[in-house]
């Protein structure tokens, strides 16, 4: 809604002129950098969007349904989740029918001031405290914390249907921001240039401890429980290697959702999809704007979308693409949000590797030419120009890029997931972002302790009833796998 020339978007007031989406197709990249949580006209506490639930229904019914007949395990029952390409998976997700409802929450967002002082980029002044998203039980109860993926928000889709999920299995339930999303970046972090695994672990930890510290006097907290998915699974395992040492939690059982194994590899394959482009990477301009101009058309005619999530499937069913452009459209989801990422980093270290060090960007400056400079840079180009020497500035003795890239791995703390009983994994035999030997790596470190599926792409079977109730079982009681 615009008033006095303003646009209140989730709870904030913004300059109509840098409202997300604007007609200069290139600057949506930064707006909606601006704007990652969820664009609600009316109510931003509603979580799906009912025109995209019925397009989804009425694309669904021209599915085949088949059965998998890859059985889990002697004595189980086949796998019946019926999208078996695992790029369709990952974007059209699980069909509704097929997904565990559960009834309606009512979840509260809140603030908090991680670091007391600390001044955000004038651009950024609206994410100088981090957002985060909480529901309790009226009685003492566990309390899990939950992780983004990628560019995702405490609010986001996948985030608010775990915390459904787990809250009616009895759980008081934290919501927490990727530290790669710009509101966590500004916020929490507390080097501002993400995707070193254990300080974004020591970030997440840290306002794991000033959540909890506002809370516990107020609710009954009977243990403490973690789970996150795609890079918040992988956030997780970190998190569990560094309660492990502190025991501020000493958490019963941590959940990883489809996490990476070996994160440079899964960026570099999130970089080449791109690649797909009809037409090459010299066609990106334009395919890009043929993506933003249906977004915008989304975004006019809809009470609320959310990009980080949703923008995969409504741009999939208004626009039919081939199975071969499939992998493009992920790939240029990813990419907004390394852009993302990467601007805001860029801001507040004021590094000089998308705008020049010397250049001051205003609170109401456009970003121009700088939106466009992001969105053709992808995760490696962020590893090798900004991030590697970065941090190898910071070490006490330079490393290779070899070994930073090491560093970016479940395999730096392959001993401790090997002998924890604490630590589980579910993961798809097919999921496009595990390079050569990951679930080999998956399986042997984790043994029992793993939930391997053989089918679903990446994240498409997480809401899928089959999932939900193995999750539930484990985290509820059970304590390990059917």
């Amino acid at each position: 809604m615009t008033v006095n020339g303003f646009v209140d978007l989730t709870g904030e007031k913004f300059p109509a002129h840098r409202l997300p989406l604007a007609a200069t197709g290139m600057r949506v990249i930064l707006a909606t950098h601006f704007r990652p949580v969820a664009w609600d006209k009316a109510d931003n506490r509603g979580m799906d969007h009912p025109q995209m639930l019925k397009i989804a229904r009425l694309f669904l019914t021209g599915l085949a349904v088949c059965l998998a007949t890859t059985a889990q395990g002697q004595g189980e029952p086949a796998y019946a989740f019926p999208i078996q390409d695992k790029f369709r998976a990952t974007v059209i997700g699980t069909p509704e029918k097929l997904q565990k409802t559960f009834p309606p929450v009512a979840i509260s967002e809140d603030r908090l001031t991680v670091f007391p002082g600390r001044h955000a980029p004038n651009y950024l002044w609206y994410e100088a405290q981090l957002r985060y998203s909480y529901v309790f039980q009226d009685k003492p109860a566990p309390l899990i914390f939950v992780i983004a993926g990628t560019g995702g928000a405490h609010n986001g889709m996948r985030n608010l249907a775990l915390m459904r999920a787990f809250y009616n299995a009895g759980f008081h339930v934290v919501s927490l921001s990727s530290p790669t999303l710009p509101n966590f970046i500004v916020s929490a972090s507390s080097t501002g240039v993400p995707g070193e695994a254990v300080q974004d672990a020591r970030d997440l930890y840290r306002v794991m401890r000033l959540i909890r510290e506002r809370y516990q006097r107020r609710i009954g907290i009977t243990g403490y429980y973690l789970t996150g998915y795609s890079l918040g699974g992988f956030n997780a395992a970190f998190v569990a290697w560094l309660d492990n040492q502190r025991r501020a939690f000493d958490f019963r059982r941590v959940l990883l959702i489809n996490p990476p194994v070996r994160l440079y590899e899964s960026m570099s394959i999130l970089d080449r999809m791109l690649e797909s482009i009809p037409g090459g990477m010299d066609n990106f301009h334009t395919y890009y704007d043929d993506i933003v101009r249906e977004f915008n058309t989304l975004y006019s005619t809809t009470d609320r979308l959310e990009f980080s999530e949703d923008f995969l499937y409504s741009v999939f069913s208004r626009l039919q693409p081939r199975d071969d452009e499939l992998a493009a459209l992920i790939g240029l989801s990813f990419r907004f949000s390394a852009a993302n990422l990467m601007f805001t980093a860029d801001l507040m270290t004021n590094y000089g590797f998308i705008k020049p060090s010397n250049v001051h960007i205003g609170r109401f400056s456009d970003p121009g030419d700088y939106a466009k400079v992001a969105m053709r840079l992808g995760f490696t180009d962020y590893f090798h120009r900004f991030f590697y020497p970065f941090y190898n500035a910071r070490l006490d003795r330079p490393i290779s890029r070899e070994a930073m890239i090491g560093r970016m791995s479940l395999e730096r703390i392959a001993d401790f997931l090997r002998t924890t009983d604490k630590v589980f994994v579910m993961h798809n035999r097919d999921d496009l972002i595990l390079g050569d030997g990951g679930i080999e790596f998956i399986t042997e470190v984790f043994g029992q302790r793993a939930k391997i599926y053989p089918h679903g792409g990446h994240l498409g079977n997480m809401q899928y009833v089959v999932n939900v109730s193995d999750m539930l079982r484990l985290m509820g009681g059970l304590g390990r796998w059917r």
